[in-house]
């Protein structure tokens, strides 16, 4: 049985880690520093091509956040980059069929938000052969609560988590709520690669999955 080595990070918001070895390097969204569409583009272009460049995974496959306001609002700047980009569209990899998302609730005036009943017809997109979905927000009860002791994810993408069942599920966008939880034998994991104060956690996700 082959063994496929999983490395995910997320909410890196132009920070870029040092990644180990591996053959899928997932990312859930948030990548981009703060500013206008124009900056985010040549950064994209620049810094994350080389970056992208010089990981060492045999395939990326990655979402937009709800700071990446390029890839919503302007994707005709996007450069053609080394990676998978997944917006509600899907590949197959190493035998795992990868789906990829970058709603979440409405959190201000970001990008990709939905009210709760348009999240819901986003999430019936997921096939249900789904082996891994990427995510940038979390599904409601699971890697989705704040400092403020609130949940915010999605009530409808844990129900459709509990109807898929992903063997892997990704997630980011609550930085303090980082860690493993599972969904039935769905594995979710909030890989927010920033802690609240935006300093970088010294460990990468990293996770084997056969197939």
């Amino acid at each position: 049985m082959n063994k496929i080595k999983i490395v995910a990070s997320s909410d890196l918001h132009g920070y870029l880690p040092e990644i180990p070895e591996c053959d899928l390097l997932l990312l859930g969204g948030d990548l981009c520093p703060d500013g206008n569409e124009l900056k985010q583009a040549l950064w994209l272009d620049t810094v994350f091509r080389r970056w992208l460049r010089d990981v060492p995974a045999r395939a990326i496959v990655g979402v937009a956040g709800n700071h990446d306001f390029v890839f919503q609002n302007r994707p005709n700047l996007i450069p053609a980059l080394p990676w998978h980009y997944l917006q509600d569209s899907g590949i197959e990899l190493f035998g795992l069929h990868i789906w990829g998302t970058p709603w979440q609730p409405v959190f201000f005036d970001w990008a990709f938000n939905l009210e709760e009943e348009q999240l819901e017809q986003k999430w019936q997109l997921i096939p249900s052969n789904t082996d891994i979905l990427l995510l940038h927000g979390p599904p409601r009860g699971y890697g989705d609560r704040n400092s403020h002791d609130e949940h915010t994810g999605s009530p409808s993408l844990t129900h459709r988590i509990q109807e898929v069942q992903p063997r892997l599920a990704i997630c980011g966008h609550i930085h303090e709520a980082r860690g493993e939880y599972h969904i039935g034998n769905s594995l979710v994991v909030n890989v927010s690669q920033l802690d609240l104060q935006y300093q970088p956690h010294d460990d990468i996700w990293q996770h084997t999955l056969s197939r």
